[in-house]
């Protein structure tokens, strides 16, 4: 594939959001959408996997909140509000049939998406997807140490120390933990994220996963510390369609520290 990236940033006006989009390429709608956490956006998750699908109508969104989308006042499930405007920007650029590919937060947008109008969506990729936790987990206390790391940004706010220790938490090879990548997402989380929200409420996925009719692919990293390797079983039982790879030697972002091995998997998948 061509390594090089054309990409057009533009703006979509969906009610009372302004969404962030980044396109690049030509064919078949392929949405992508980032996951949570200080310093998150659509490129900053993305932009290493693009040049592998330029022959997709790449769509690469900024949630509600997070990179250049605007920041409006979030009542209820932060999943389904994510999920209504995506979908209702799609609906605004006339794009009826769509693939999905969602990391963690935006996995479990992507399913809310796929269960909401399954007859649009072709093929659905969902990376560590969150939205869905096992009965023993009854809340933020107990959920896993990466989204407890999440939760003190979201209360205390970001600092250098604590963004160091998140991009660390994000992967299982230490030598992904760069310099410029802690600066990178901590220049990002102040300022685009700066003042201290509290613990959102996500959302639960468990009665919507089983309308979802589409072609699904589940991806985990063995070794992920934000939302368990173990819950993967959930997603799998919940939707009828779906297979399941776990990659090895891999953290929370395996789009990212699995690179190659990712492209190569998604783009088998959604050839089919």
């Amino acid at each position: 594939m061509n390594d090089t990236l054309e990409i057009t940033p533009r703006l979509v006006e969906v009610g009372d959001t302004t969404l962030a989009l980044t396109e690049s390429g030509d064919g078949f709608p392929l949405v992508w959408l980032h996951g949570s956490g200080p310093g998150a956006s659509g490129m900053s998750n993305f932009r290493g996997n693009l040049p592998a699908f330029q022959d997709y109508r790449n769509l690469v969104f900024d949630h509600p909140r997070f990179g250049a989308s605007s920041r409006p006042s979030i009542e209820g499930p932060l999943i389904a509000h994510s999920g209504q405007r995506i979908l209702a920007a799609l609906d605004a650029l006339g794009i009826e049939e769509f693939s999905l590919v969602g990391n963690s937060f935006g996995g479990g947008a992507a399913a809310w998406i796929a269960a909401t109008v399954p007859e649009r969506v072709r093929d659905l990729v969902l990376m560590a997807p969150g939205g869905l936790t096992p009965k023993t987990v009854h809340g933020h206390v107990d959920m896993p140490y990466g989204i407890q790391l999440i939760g003190k940004a979201m209360t205390e706010g970001v600092d250098r120390e604590l963004m160091q220790e998140f991009v660390s938490a994000m992967v299982y090879d230490q030598g992904n933990v760069t310099e410029a990548l802690v600066d990178e997402r901590l220049t990002a989380a102040l300022k685009n994220n700066p003042e201290i929200e509290g613990i959102p409420n996500m959302g639960d996925l468990s009665e919507m996963l089983p309308r979802i009719t589409a072609r699904t692919l589940i991806i985990w990293g063995r070794e992920d510390k934000f939302l368990l390797p173990s819950w993967s079983l959930l997603w799998l039982e919940a939707i009828k369609d779906a297979e399941l790879h776990i990659f090895p030697r891999c953290g929370h972002w395996a789009q990212y520290e699995q690179l190659e091995s990712f492209n190569r998997l998604t783009r088998e998948f959604l050839a089919v």
